[in-house]
Order: structure tokens, then C-alpha cells, then sequence
């Protein structure tokens, strides 16, 4: 039986952790906190009673998950080694250094960072060819997508391992050849953030009213395709060339802010703090997960069936053969 270790169990280690256990692989966990228990049981219930409906009958038997000791005792037998442990760098250093020190040295290190790159990571370590960036999207267990980043100091065979190891959980691998601070997912995600929080401030729109705008417009598209082909289509029979033709123009036009980022003051943080809990706050965030989560294996199953994009991961899973 494979084992993967993790280590920290915060939301994203945690849904690394239900992720290899729904897949039949042992875990080991690490992670200091008292809380640890009672924080990855309450995210194996949510992962429990909805990755399954992805693939009925077919998941393996779950694997075992152990809560260890001590770092050293997670990673000793472990081939896939995940730190998600807090977005700091000092503790990242301290944390994948201790890592080295006791796993197999053919085992595979993969950090969970937003921002880092693999070259940050690497300063200082004993053996930075084999520690690389997989970064995912939260709930783990359910989003298929994670961000393969690579140093120049990675092996092919090392990224084509890990590539297949990914495939074996379900996941679709992006390998990003460049390193840029916060990968691509983020970085295209703070872009939107960053105007909206200017619509916020500028009395523009609500937070209600902006996340009504996307989850009942651009975002069910962007669902199912991205933003090229969801432009390219919107430029009807002559594609993208007519689409860019049209509205490339209106790209020197002062219609957003994005170079420009509105100062988060006490007045900001408030109005967006209250706006939000004017939305939503009624409904605790443990519900609001379980809603999300249904949601998103409603939205997984309809485009399963249609075999559309990350429908064809699932369709395409090993756990299906």
C-alpha cells in the first residue's frame, strides 16, 4: 500500500489528506496542534459524503491515516511527501529541511505554497532537486486542478513521476515551466479580487452583487470553459480574431484599476466585513461548506456526463479501470 505523508493539517493538508485516503493510500500526518483531530475529522466527513458520488462503486477501500508523533516518523516510508504547513518562509525552510533529513531519498517533496517559487523554497536545503511546487484548490478532495511548478533544477523523470502520481488521485497536473511568484491560478484570481475590492470601496456594487454577477454569469461558463474559450466563442462565427478585433480597443480604456490597488484602511476592511456578513452570515461556514460541496459535485457529475472538462478527468480517473 502506497503511503503519502502530510504535513500540517490546516484546510489544504487536510483535503491532501481525505484526497490519498479516498484513493486507497495510507497517510501519515504531522502536525503539532492539539486541534489536529478534531479540524481533519471535520473535513474527512465532508469529503467522505461527497467525493464518493463522483465515482460510485468504484473508489478503492480507504486507506489507513495515522496521526504521528513526530516529523521524522511521518515521512520515514512515505513516497509522496506534502508540506502545507503556514505560508511563512522561515517555517517552510525549517519544515522541508527536517523533511530531508528522515524521508527516503527517492521519496517525492511537494510544497502546497500560493506564492513561493520552487528557487525560494530551495535556499539553504541539502537536496533542492527534489522538492517542487503542487499547489491545489480548496476542497482538495473535490478539485481536481493542482499546479505542478518545477526549479530548473528538477529532473524530467522526477516531473513525469509526479505528473503520474497526481493522475493516480484523480487530480489533472498543470506543469508551469516558469517561475513567477504566486503561480497562475492566483495571480489571475487577485486580479479580479483586486477590482472588485475597488467596487467594494467605491460604492460601485456589493459584495453580494458581485459574487451574484459572477456565480450567475462568467462564472458558469468559466466552468466549463476558460476565459480564451469562453472569448473566442463570443466572437461568433470568425472566433477570436473577430472577438479581439472588437474589443481589443477597450483594453486602453479606463475600465479597471488593476495596476492600481485600493488601500485596505479600517474604513475598507469594515464596509467589506459587514457586507459580507449582510450576505451570508447567517448560514455558519461549516454549512456553507457542505452547500459548496454538493454544489460542486452537482456541477462535476453534469459535465462527467458530458465529458467536458474537468468532467474528463473524472471520466478519465484510474480509479475507473
Amino acid at each position: 500500500m502506497p503511503v503519502a505523508s502530510i504535513i500540517g493539517s490546516g484546510v489544504i493538508g487536510a483535503g491532501w489528506a481525505a484526497r490519498f485516503l479516498l484513493h486507497g493510500w495510507d497517510v501519515s500526518l504531522y502536525d503539532p496542534d492539539p486541534d489536529t483531530p478534531q479540524k481533519l475529522a471535520s473535513v474527512m466527513d465532508n469529503a467522505r459524503s461527497s467525493f464518493p458520488k463522483l465515482y460510485p462503486n468504484e473508489l478503492p477501500k480507504e486507506g489507513k491515516l495515522t496521526l504521528k508523533n513526530s516529523l521524522s516518523c511521518a515521512v520515514s516510508e512515505a513516497s509522496w511527501i506534502q508540506e502545507s504547513v503556514p505560508e511563512r518562509l522561515p517555517i517552510k525552510f525549517k519544515t522541508l529541511s527536517a523533511i530531508q533529513k528522515s524521508c527516503d531519498p527517492n521519496a517525492i517533496i511537494c510544497s502546497s505554497t500560493s506564492g513561493f517559487t520552487p528557487s525560494e523554497l530551495h535556499k539553504g536545503l541539502s537536496k533542492p532537486e527534489q522538492i517542487l511546487v503542487a499547489h491545489p484548490y480548496n476542497p482538495v478532495y473535490l478539485l481536481p486542478i493542482v499546479e505542478l511548478v518545477p526549479s530548473s533544477l528538477i529532473s524530467e523523470n522526477l516531473i513525469q513521476r509526479a505528473e503520474e502520481l497526481l493522475e493516480d488521485i484523480s487530480m489533472k497536473p498543470i506543469t508551469i515551466r516558469s517561475e513567477v511568484p504566486a503561480h497562475v491560478g492566483d495571480r489571475l484570481m487577485e486580479a479580479l479580487w483586486r477590482e472588485a475590492l475597488w467596487l467594494v470601496k467605491d460604492g460601485v456594487a456589493s459584495t453580494k452583487q458581485i459574487d451574484e454577477i459572477i456565480t450567475h454569469g462568467f462564472g458558469l461558463r468559466w466552468a466549463q470553459m476558460g476565459l480564451f474559450e469562453t472569448f473566442r466563442v463570443a466572437g461568433g462565427e470568425n472566433g477570436m480574431e473577430h472577438f479581439l478585433k472588437q474589443f481589443g480597443p477597450y483594453l486602453s480604456a479606463p475600465w479597471s484599476k488593476l495596476t492600481d490597488v485600493p488601500k485596505l484602511d479600517e474604513e475598507l476592511i469594515s464596509k467589506i466585513v459587514k457586507q459580507s456578513e449582510e450576505q451570508s452570515g447567517n448560514i455558519a461556514i461549516s454549512k456553507l461548506e457542505k452547500i459548496r460541496d454538493k454544489n460542486l459535485v452537482r456541477f462535476l457529475l453534469a459535465l462527467k456526463d458530458a465529458d467536458w472538462a474537468a468532467g474528463q478527468v473524472l471520466n478519465r480517473s484510474k480509479v475507473t479501470d
